[in-house]
């Protein structure tokens, strides 16, 4: 068994870590909701 293991706490995220995250979750939010609009009209024009 390790003996020598130290239990740090959760680092906290910086903000800049958290805004990208944020922004990625809207880019792939658009990109769905993108793709579906265009499938829609896709099937719309038949």
């Amino acid at each position: 068994m390790a003996t020598n293991v130290k239990k740090s706490a959760p680092k906290r995220k910086s903000k800049r870590q958290s805004r990208q995250k944020f922004v990625i979750y809207i880019m792939i939010i658009a990109m769905v909701l993108s793709s579906l609009t265009a499938g829609l009209a896709y099937f719309v024009n038949f």
